[in-house]
């Protein structure tokens, strides 16, 4: 055999070798077992979470008063009682001044009622005028009036609810010398409580009456949906938030004050931001860079993308995925940029 012979023999053997390794290498390549989903178009609004609290709405909240200066006898209903209307809050005493004045307004009325009988006899009998027996009619139908006032403040020291509701403060103890008009109790009437939550102003200016809040309260009460009543979004000068109302069911059991939350959708992205929509299983993340791993041909390619809005089990996304391209959802940590790939 010549030295060219042998040259070319072992040329040959040496790429027999080298085919025989590339293919037991394609052979023997990683394939990752994967579970697909698909990107689609569209957009999620945000869904945002307000806070709050129940408070009376704008007729919600009553006043119980003396009706004259008197004693506190007792506090029927302390502050949290639940009230039917016409129970009784409180039990005051008419002071000693208040006596007085009844009976001083007592006297003053007889007396009156006689000085017009007087006029009416002696203009009857020609020694008197129509002019007097008028002035005493004025003078007793005043003297009257005052009497039955008096008679009524003193009679009604039983203070009752003037609506059902819940007894929310109570400013007067037994033993207290309470004024004509002073503040016993406030109550909260149950018909007319609404929801109160502060919002960033920019939010608020998203959200108009009607939109759907789904309400959950302190306690462990169900949750139940409401509509917004109205926005004002002027913000507060101490909290620096606008603020959302929604009027409350009386048949939640919530009570003035009590501690709220809120979820409600707020504005979608806009087109261009997040014109996408893929499974949230499908994200991965590098170092707070997000991506995704697409799946062509049977191989996987990695996608970075921008995460937007994030609605149940999926999530809005923007970025180098096209809408229709499978992306990895399942099985995705185990795979590598260019490795192969095969579904479930």
């Amino acid at each position: 055999m010549t030295r060219k012979s042998t040259v070319l023999l072992m040329a040959f053997l040496l790429g027999a070798c080298s085919g025989a390794v590339e293919e037991e290498e394609a052979a023997t390549a990683p394939v990752a077992l994967v579970t697909l989903g698909r990107a689609e178009p569209g957009t999620l609004a945000e869904q945002v979470t307000l806070y709050g609290a129940a408070e009376a709405g704008p007729s919600g909240k009553l006043t119980v008063s003396a009706p004259a200066e008197a004693t506190v006898v007792a506090i029927v209903a302390p502050v949290g009682s639940r009230v039917a209307a016409g129970a009784v809050i409180a039990q005051l005493a008419a002071s000693p001044t208040t006596r007085v004045d009844l009976v001083k307004a007592s006297s003053d009325a007889q007396a009156a009622n006689a000085a017009l009988a007087r006029a009416e006899r002696l203009k009857t009998d020609g020694l008197g005028s129509n002019a007097e027996v008028e002035a005493g009619r004025a003078a007793a139908t005043s003297a009257n009036a005052t009497r039955a006032a008096m008679a009524a403040r003193t009679g009604g020291l039983t203070l009752r609810a003037p609506a059902a509701g819940i007894v929310e403060t109570v400013t007067a103890a037994p033993g207290d010398l309470v004024q004509p008009g002073a503040s016993i109790a406030s109550i909260t009437r149950a018909s007319d409580l609404r929801a109160r939550f502060g919002v960033d102003p920019a939010l608020a200016r998203s959200l108009r009456p009607g939109t759907v809040l789904h309400i959950t309260a302190s306690g462990g009460a169900a949750a139940f949906d409401v509509p917004v009543e109205t926005v004002n979004p002027a913000a507060d000068a101490q909290t620096r938030l606008a603020s959302v109302f929604a009027r409350l069911p009386a048949a939640t059991g919530i009570g003035s004050g009590q501690t709220l939350s809120a979820t409600t959708d707020g504005t979608p992205r806009r087109a261009g931001s997040a014109q996408l929509t893929i499974p949230y299983a499908a994200l991965l993340d590098d170092g707070g860079q997000s991506y995704v791993y697409v799946v062509a041909g049977g191989v996987a390619h990695r996608r970075d993308i921008t995460v937007g809005a994030a609605r149940g089990d999926r999530v809005a996304v923007s970025g180098a995925v096209r809408a229709g391209e499978a992306v990895v959802v399942a099985g995705g940590t185990a795979v590598e940029d260019g490795m192969k790939v095969r579904t479930k």
